[in-house]
């Protein structure tokens, strides 16, 4: 999947200390290292630098480069320095969408287990007091049911590494698109896992941002019910 171009990244909110963005797919937060390839951290600078020549964005957290939606830079380093530190209190609500491959053993539930990252671009759900090892808290909701595949919609506790990929992929409900984690499926040309809504309290005004991202259709299948 070729990412869009600059035009297209669509802003949702900006002030003098926070840009959030909806994130498409195929393009990577930051460029790897050694590389000067297109990359979304340096889209959002060149927008603040239209206003402020010296100015440039800073990442807070992450999407990973095939995961779509909502997601929320500073813009300054005052601002990086709040929401980096206090990041788990101040996003009260991070919601997903995913097509999953399968059906997940209830309509709701917790996914609750340890991941342990394994390398550069893996991590592997492990045993309890695994060194190293963190825990991971989701709830999930499944919203449709197809076929092959289930529509869950996906609430974070912790934020963990692949936390959402690869605990259901633990369950055999791999998100579609998943090659990395066991998916044998591609309905739509593309990891099937979008950040759907951010609920942030403002580290300086105390204001509750909702960003909110119409998650794409990831399959037009005919429902189940």
């Amino acid at each position: 999947m070729r990412p869009p171009r600059p035009g297209q990244v669509t802003f949702l909110y900006e002030d003098k200390d926070i840009i959030a963005v909806d994130k498409p797919a195929g393009l990577p937060v930051i460029a790897p290292e050694g590389s000067r390839s297109r990359n979304l951290l340096d889209l959002v600078s060149r927008h603040i630098q239209r206003h402020n020549p010296k100015g440039r964005a800073a990442v807070v957290h992450r999407l990973d480069r095939d995961t779509s939606g909502v997601l929320v830079f500073a813009t300054n380093a005052r601002a990086k320095t709040a929401l980096m530190g206090n990041w788990q209190e101040l996003a009260t609500r991070r919601c997903y969408v995913a097509l999953v491959e399968g059906s997940p053993p209830a309509e709701d539930g917790l996914l609750d287990s340890w991941l342990l990252e394994l390398g550069p671009s893996r991590v592997g759900q492990v045993a309890a007091g695994t060194p190293g090892a963190l825990r991971a808290l989701t709830h999930y909701r499944v919203l449709e049911r197809y076929e092959r595949h289930c529509l869950l919609e996906l609430e974070l506790d912790t934020g963990r590494r692949h936390q959402i990929r690869v605990q259901l992929a633990a369950i055999g409900c791999p998100v579609a698109g998943d090659a990395t984690y066991g998916a044998r499926t591609d309905p739509a040309g593309r990891l099937c896992l979008h950040a759907s809504r951010l609920e942030l309290e403002h580290p300086f005004s105390g204001q509750r941002l909702v960003l909110e991202s119409q998650p794409p259709k990831f399959l037009p299948g005919r429902r189940q019910r």
